[in-house]
Formats: C-alpha cells, structure tokens, sequence
C-alpha cells in the first residue's frame, strides 16, 4: 500500500511574510521531505485531484532525477509582466499553469535548497510567480526546462475532456451565497484633468452603469463627469497622498452601512457585477485587504501588496484599522499600493490573493491561462480597443445568468 500523500497548506507555514513565493520554503521541504518522499506536488485551492492517477502519472519519471513538471505556458509575444523576457522569441520559454498544479522531485528540491542556501534570492520585485519560478529553476540552462504532463488539466472536472486527467480545475467564479449588493460596493475612480477626455468615456460606456455608488477624484472639478478635486496635485507616479484621502473620505463620508470599497484607475477594466459575487466569500466585518498580489523584496523580510491596477478591494473593518494606526504615505508620491502593502504588513493584516484581478491587458497573459478564469478586471489601454475588449472579457451577458459557468463566446486575440 502506497502512503497517502501528506497535504500542507502554505498559508499555515507562514513563519514569513513570502511564503506564498515557494522558493523560501525550499530549504524547510528539503530538512522534512528529503529523506522520505520522493515529490513535491503544489496546486491552487480551486485544484481537483485524482489521487490514484496523479501518484501513476508521477511513476512514470525517474524519482532520482531532477524534475519539473507541469502544464506549459508560454507567452506569444513578450510582456511587460515577465520583464519582456525572450523578447526574440517568447514562446521558446515553458512556465507551469499552477491551477493544473506542479511538480518537483525531491533531488531538484534539495538541490535548490543548497543553492538558495549559498545565495539568497535577489529579486526585489515578485509580479508572476509561476514564470519567476521558472526562470530561477531553469538556471539560464543550468537546470531543468518544464517538462510538459498532459495529466496535468485546467479543464472543467466535467468536460468530457478529463479521462486521462490526474488534475481538474473548477472553471467557476467563487460564489458562497447571494452577491453583495449593489449599494453596498462603493468604487472610486481615480484620475486627473488630462484624462478626462480620453478615459473617463471608456469608464462610462463600459462598466460605470454597473456601480451604484461611484466617485470620480482628479485633481480638478470637471461638473460633466462630475469629479471631485480632494485638493492633492496630480504627481506623475505614485498617489500615495490622493489614495489616502480617498480611504479617509470613505470612512468619514459616506454611510457607514456601505462594507466595501473598490479603488480603481481610471484605465482599470472592472465587472462589477462578478466582484460582488466574489466579495460574497469574504466577512466585512473583518479587515479585508483584496486584489492582485505582488511581492516586494519577500526574499530578505518585505512585504506583499496588492497591485492598484487591478483594482483595490477593502472592507471597512481595513480601512478603518489602517487609518486608526499611525502609518502614512512617506511623500505624496510615494507608490500607493506599495505603501498599503507595507502598513497592512505592519499591521499584522494578511492580503488577499485573487487571480481574477488583472494589472495587464487580456494580450500580457497566455490565451490558456485565461481560458479557466471568470475574470473580474484588467488594467491599461495601450494599443487596444478598451471598450471592445471590455465587451468580449467583462460585460455581464450570457454566462452571468449561467451561475458564472463559462459559455462559448467570442473572444478574439485582444
């Protein structure tokens, strides 16, 4: 009889802030696993698993060897996201999907483990962990390439794709009882005079009519739109100083019955309508600090933040936490999301991952990896069509009324 397998979950090994970047914990499987397990498999909460088939698929490799194995990725044409790398040739390099979940050996674990022993991890920056995972494994050619498993699946569990499958993946939008309501999802746009023109149409004709309660803050008072100026100059970078003033005038402006802020940009793609079924999950009487996570020098202590483009969720209970501590924007331009990321931190106040949350355009992130994804924003309008690509990802049609199950419809290569 085959031992069962021992099940961890990371949020629990958190004796450190990056736990959720894997490599750090390399040195703790490498002292408890080493001996007597001969691999380490990772996947996503949402990850279905067929126990027998995964362990037959996994005999099928030399367990003395140094594997990695997954469900490829690759990118068609290079992207901001991974630093434009290979930009002669992006699809050369293979990533693992992780909801197909992914594979080490035991000897390329204890390996990495030495080496990350020796030298610690340099990033500063952690921004797509399956592709930065990758590349530290693949050693610029010194260490293993992915090793593509076709038993490892991103399908629906039930597609009648998913015989030969070790590994399924649940297609649907997270939903734990009825959305939140409309008026209870307050959104703030941010965004400044030269934008007026160009982006706040694209927020009109797409996705305002869909948020009961929203402000528009710039750093002028335009009446059409209307915006409202909150007084802080528009900076180039950061927004540190206007961020802040938009959590104080949630708290101390508007009902105290609403639970939940969204901070957006004004280039931000956002259904509102899937993130109230989202925010369904989650208690707002907690502080609850949601959206797309990034790392910030997570090898040597740092933080984790949640990326602004994407959109920033918060309850109450968060934003009245933070402002009731002493942490602030160190200058007005400081980069917001950063700065949230380090009070939270410092306050004890875990984030919360979503991988629905986009900092990027549909085009940044494989055609794959998207296709298991309801998903609920993207961020940027370079050189697309931002309305049409909000029609074809985000607006409320047929599959919303299907219980957030996936139905074919068209979405070009936007």
């Amino acid at each position: 009889m085959t031992e069962l397998p021992t099940v961890l979950l990371i949020h629990q090994i958190d004796r450190h802030e990056g736990a959720w970047t894997i490599l750090p914990l390399m040195k703790d499987f490498s002292l408890t696993y080493g001996r007597n397990s001969s691999w380490i498999f990772f996947c996503e909460e949402d990850t279905r698993i067929q126990v027998v088939k995964l362990l037959e698929t996994l005999r099928r490799f030399d367990k003395s060897k140094e594997w990695f194995l997954g469900k490829a990725l690759y990118d068609e044409e290079s992207t901001i996201i991974h630093h434009y790398a290979f930009a002669e040739n992006p699809t050369v390099f293979k990533f693992p999907d992780f909801a197909a979940g992914w594979a080490l050996s035991i000897p390329l674990v204890n390996k990495l483990a030495k080496k990350l022993k020796s030298e610690p991890l340099k990033s500063d920056f952690t921004i797509d962990l399956k592709h930065e995972i990758a590349l530290y494994i693949w050693q610029k050619g010194e260490g293993p390439h992915l090793t593509p498993v076709p038993e490892f699946c991103t399908d629906d569990v039930n597609s009648y794709k998913v015989d030969h499958c070790a590994t399924t993946f649940s297609n649907f939008l997270p939903l734990c009882g009825e959305p939140v309501k409309k008026e209870d999802v307050f959104v703030a746009v941010k965004t400044c005079q030269k934008f007026h023109d160009d982006r706040i149409p694209v927020v009109k004709q797409t996705w305002e009519r869909e948020a009961a309660l929203i402000e528009y803050y710039s750093d002028y008072a335009d009446i059409s739109i209307p915006t409202i100026d909150l007084g802080i100059p528009n900076t180039d970078r950061g927004h540190c100083g206007k961020t802040f003033a938009i959590l104080e005038r949630f708290l101390n402006h508007t009902s105290p019955r609403t639970p939940w802020l969204v901070v957006v940009d004004d280039d931000t793609l956002i259904s509102i309508i899937r993130l109230r079924k989202l925010l369904s999950c989650y208690d707002p009487n907690e502080p609850v600090f949601l959206g797309e996570r990034y790392g910030y020098g997570l090898g040597t202590g740092g933080y984790s933040y949640i990326t602004g483009g994407g959109g920033m969720v918060f309850s109450r209970a968060a934003v009245q936490k933070l402002l009731a501590s002493k942490c602030r924007c160190y200058s007005m331009d400081a980069p917001d999301d950063m700065v949230l990321g380090m009070c939270f931190s410092g306050l004890g106040i875990p984030i919360t991952h979503s991988p629905l949350f986009h900092q990027a355009r549909p085009m940044d992130y494989p055609k794959d990896y998207l296709s298991h994804q309801i998903p609920v924003s993207f961020h940027k309008h370079w050189n697309i069509d931002p309305v049409k690509v909000y029609f074809t990802w985000l607006a409320p049609n047929t599959e919303e009324s299907h219980n957030g199950r996936k139905v074919g419809y068209n979405r070009e290569d936007l």
